[in-house]
């Protein structure tokens, strides 16, 4: 007969009620009452234990069971949790607690599963952790920074002292704010500064934030809870922060990022956590965030474009990468290190070579495209030559099709960019001589004139300026 509540029914139905519940369980159940008297197995105990309803209910729990602890949690009313049970040939695990009700003890029961039954959830539990450590081993692999330090190309005066910085940045866990041209190796140096920190063995993930479209750059860097889009999957997405979590993520040109994500990425960074998009939880990470952008973000701020509290938040360490027109005396050793990936005879000293005449060229070309430019030049020449030597006429059009050999001594020939050079040589030398010697002073004097300190120390090098 249909009820509304457990409470409808008589006493009698009220126990069969509950005698139902238990039946309905798949471990193994035995009730006694605070005389001890078994008032109910279900049949999973029988199955378990071979113990039939007729030789156990109404009976004292250990003229039955001698060595049964039941009696004892009875008494103390202290729980036992995971209790190793033999009978015979039976072997199985044993929960046992009082049962109480307004205070007073009025029985105890035992919940029990098979050894066989443990064995297996055991098994599968091992399994499922096997498949985890496989997955990690697999996200490791694919998301495995390659660049190190010992990769990055760089004289006094070029990317040595950035290095050197980069270097001290990988000792800490703080934010990294890399500056740079496009083409000048900022995720190289972000690879770098993760393969040389704590976070070595954990994973790097590389973001651009100007490629993924901006309807979708929130759930992809915080993932989603299931059910928040019509194809969103089951269980819902991990987002790129939390693959991340333990490493790095790269955010590359982090000025692509619109204002409203930038007020969620700070509080990430404020408070070490993030919020799914259509779940209302916050998930805790560890997850070092190391930004990079080719724009101007003091500008973009002036015009409300970037938040100052984000960029404070990201520029605790500053790397600021030359173009490589600016640090010319690194190209020889960049030029040396490209070639010698493209040595056909490993181990000999047979391998592709920059004649003399060509050197001059590359160092007198713009390189807008910074060190990816000056790659893809070297690789187009590797195709072009049928020799080991590289020369000029196997560089790409664009060098062939503008003057970029150095200077001859025709009458005025650049006769303006004499004078540009002239006076650039004069007030980088009254600086010097105002801001006097010393390295602070160099710095005061670099800060006046707006330009680098590595800066400096290039257009020193050119115009021959003594040191001061």
């Amino acid at each position: 007969m249909p009820y509304e509540n457990l409470k409808d029914l008589s006493l009698k139905d009220q126990l069969e009620w509950f005698k139902a519940a238990i039946h309905s369980i798949h471990d193994g159940v035995l009730v006694i009452d605070s005389g001890e008297i078994v008032r109910l197995i279900n049949p999973e105990y029988t199955r378990i234990t071979g113990v039939e309803p007729e030789d156990i209910i109404g009976k004292p729990l250990r003229s039955v069971r001698p060595k049964a602890q039941l009696v004892e949690t009875l008494k103390d009313g202290k729980e036992r949790i995971g209790v190793y049970r033999q009978e015979g040939n039976v072997e199985y695990v044993v929960d046992m607690a009082p049962i109480v009700l307004n205070g007073e003890i009025i029985g105890a029961v035992s919940i029990c599963k098979g050894l066989t039954e443990v064995h297996k959830l055991s098994k599968e539990l091992e399994k499922n952790k096997q498949k985890l450590s496989q997955l990690k081993e697999q996200m490791g692999s694919l998301y495995q920074a390659k660049y190190t330090f010992d990769q990055i190309i760089g004289t006094e005066g070029g990317l040595k002292e950035v290095a050197y910085l980069g270097k001290k940045a990988a000792e800490s866990h703080l934010p990294v704010l890399i500056i740079g041209e496009s083409g000048t190796g900022k995720e190289l140096f972000a690879q770098a500064i993760h393969n040389a920190s704590s976070r070595a063995d954990q994973p790097f993930i590389p973001v651009n934030c100007a490629t993924i479209p901006a309807s979708l750059i929130e759930s992809e860097l915080f993932g989603y809870s299931e059910g928040t889009f019509t194809s969103a999957k089951k269980g819902g997405k991990l987002g790129l922060f939390e693959i991340a979590n333990s490493g790095t993520i790269f955010l590359d040109e982090i000025g692509e990022l619109s204002y409203e994500l930038q007020a969620k990425l700070l509080r990430v960074l404020q408070e070490n956590t993030i919020r799914r998009v259509g779940e209302a939880r916050e998930r805790q990470i560890d997850v070092r965030v190391i930004a990079a952008t080719n724009r101007d973000l003091q500008q973009l701020i002036e015009k409300n474009l970037f938040r100052e509290d984000l960029f404070y938040r990201l520029n605790v360490l500053h790397l600021e990468i030359l173009p490589l027109r600016e640090r010319k005396q690194d190209i020889p050793k960049i030029v040396d290190f490209i070639l010698s990936k493209h040595d056909i005879h490993p181990g000999k000293e047979s391998f592709y070579r920059l004649h003399e005449s060509t050197l001059p060229i590359l160092q007198a070309y713009d390189w807008v495209g910074n060190v990816r430019e000056l790659k893809n030049t070297i690789d187009y020449a590797i195709c072009m030559t049928d020799g080991g030597d590289i020369l000029p006429e196997h560089l790409p059009s664009a060098f062939h099709n503008h003057d970029t050999t150095v200077p001859n001594n025709r009458t005025n020939s650049y006769s303006l960019k004499k004078a540009v050079d002239e006076t650039e040589r004069r007030v980088i030398t009254e600086a010097l001589t105002t801001y006097g010697p010393g390295l602070d002073n160099k710095k005061r004097a670099a800060e006046a004139l707006g330009v680098s300190l590595a800066t400096l120390y290039n257009k020193m090098k050119k115009y021959n300026i003594a040191d001061f």
